[in-house]
């Protein structure tokens, strides 16, 4: 049987997940916003998933050194080039697969 607690819980957690999105899509959705906000907006995904990439690609150990040849950061680079020019998810995805097996096993 689920505890009272464990349900608010629950319900809690989706109300922090959703309000969140909720309210500017609400509350936006028939404005018009200044073009440097929607272009500094447009930044934030790369800038959010290059803050999680970077450290994991360029560093390793424990405490972080700055280690560059690493495979996956050897693997990133071809697959990043070839992401940029063909915008292919299924194709960077198998780049990737493949320059990172070549990666490991080579260097």
């Amino acid at each position: 049987m689920i505890k009272n607690e464990y349900l608010m819980i629950v319900i809690g957690m989706g109300l922090v997940t959703f309000l969140p999105r909720w309210f500017p899509l609400f509350f936006l959705s028939k404005r018009k916003l200044p073009e440097p906000l929607v272009e500094w907006l447009d930044l934030i995904p790369a800038a959010i998933l290059s803050a999680l990439l970077i450290p994991e690609l360029a560093t390793a150990g424990n405490p972080r050194h700055i280690d560059l040849l690493r495979p996956e950061l050897i693997a990133a680079i071809p697959t990043f080039i070839f992401a940029l020019k063909t915008k292919s998810l299924g194709g960077t995805v198998v780049i990737g697969m493949f320059f990172f097996w070549a990666a490991d096993k080579f260097f």
